[in-house]
């Protein structure tokens, strides 16, 4: 029996959901696997540890249901790779601080209401105090905010990869040229690829190849990624969301295992070129400027971030209000940041399914839709 969304089926029953496109295709690919998952594991002696770093991989592979077709041979990671499970406890107190500010208005995507800080408290309960907090939908939302509350300061919470910094950056551009004077981002971006070097010199987890994230790679290209085969020797396949993009990733990354040869494969190739998206990296260039980002669990990762550029940094909400970082405590029990590093996963979690449910987060990783926690709960992954 294996299961496909927590539900029991029968093996020749799996592949007819309608996630899977190509069910012969998908067979195919399997059998490749489970052969190459064999040698690879033979000359791993033990299991080998795959990684994704993008929380639309770590959905997928729960949604479809990857991890119960694949051999026990294949131990599935998943990174840190969910924007608001990185986010920093530090920085989630300094977004609390800013929203209790008088005369302001605090907009912020959805999933940002219910992540905690040290003392157990969040958006929805400063929503809850009075304070004007708004879900938006995109950053020109709040912009439009702020235009329609010309006497309130308007602070939209910024957070996330190299997926949505161009949008964002586009926003505090268009803001600027109108001479918006009301209008405030958090700065709190993160990059990927530094992210990754750290996550190789962390031996606890013992990486042994990469998923790369096809949403980051479609704006910064695969060039970026080029130095995890060739300084670390660990294979890497920027991978596309379908199902069969997975296990074509996978596939990819055992035989470079089996053959001793790391490189860096691109099986997204449809979307993601070498140097990814000009316009928006040079409006990235333009509106940013590279820094170093608190991390979640992994803490302080030099040029792991963007700040505002001078010509920008009027718009910075830290700055101009005053709001100083410092370090706080994760949640007490919460095993989120070590399951962001790849040496834990949710059910090891003590919380998990239990004090800790979607209705009832203790931690970043089961408040996202993107955290390992909240796919591993709703689709009920067991391993």
């Amino acid at each position: 029996m294996r299961f496909l969304n927590g539900v029991k089926i029968k093996n020749k029953d799996y592949f007819k959901s309608s996630l899977w496109s190509d069910k012969n295709l998908a067979v195919k690919i399997l059998e490749e696997i489970k052969i190459l998952s064999r040698k690879a594991s033979l000359l791993k002696k033990g299991p080998v540890n795959i990684m994704e770093v993008c929380g639309t991989h770590t959905m997928a592979i729960a949604s479809s249901g990857i991890r119960n077709i694949l051999p026990e041979s294949i131990n599935l990671l998943s990174g840190p790779g969910c924007p608001v499970c990185v986010t920093s406890a530090g920085d989630i107190d300094r977004i609390l601080q800013l929203s209790r500010l008088k005369n302001a208005i605090t907009a912020t995507f959805g999933d940002m209401l219910k992540v905690r800080n040290s003392s157990g408290e969040d958006l929805n309960s400063v929503r809850a105090s009075g304070r004007d907090v708004r879900i938006v939908y995109s950053p020109s939302d709040a912009l439009g905010i702020a235009r329609a509350n010309p006497d309130k300061n308007v602070i939209f919470v910024g957070v996330g990869f190299e997926t949505t910094a161009p949008l964002i950056a586009s926003v505090i551009k268009t803001a600027s040229a109108a001479g918006v004077k009301n209008f405030y981002v958090t700065s709190l971006f993160k990059l990927v690829p530094p992210a990754l070097k750290i996550l190789m010199e962390n031996k606890a987890a013992d990486i042994n190849a990469f998923i790369l994230p096809g949403h980051v790679s479609a704006i910064i290209g695969y060039r970026p990624y080029e130095f995890v085969p060739a300084k670390y020797g660990i294979p890497c396949s920027v991978c596309g969301f379908e199902p069969l993009d997975i296990l074509r990733g996978i596939s990819a990354l055992l035989r470079q295992i089996v053959e001793k040869k790391p490189r860096l494969d691109v099986e997204y190739s449809r979307v993601v070129s070498k140097d990814g998206n000009a316009v928006a990296k040079a409006l990235m260039a333009e509106v940013f400027s590279v820094s170093a980002a608190n991390w979640r669990a992994i803490g302080v990762i030099p040029g792991s971030g963007y700040d505002l550029s001078p010509e920008y940094d009027r718009y910075d909400a830290f700055s101009s209000f005053g709001v100083k970082y410092s370090e706080k405590k994760e949640p007490s029990g919460c095993l989120c940041g070590k399951i962001l590093l790849g040496v834990a996963k949710p059910v090891q979690c003590r919380h998990f399914g239990k004090a800790c449910t979607p209705l009832n987060a203790i931690g970043p990783c089961m408040v996202s839709s993107e955290g390992a926690c909240a796919a591993w709960y709703k689709y009920g992954v067991k391993k």
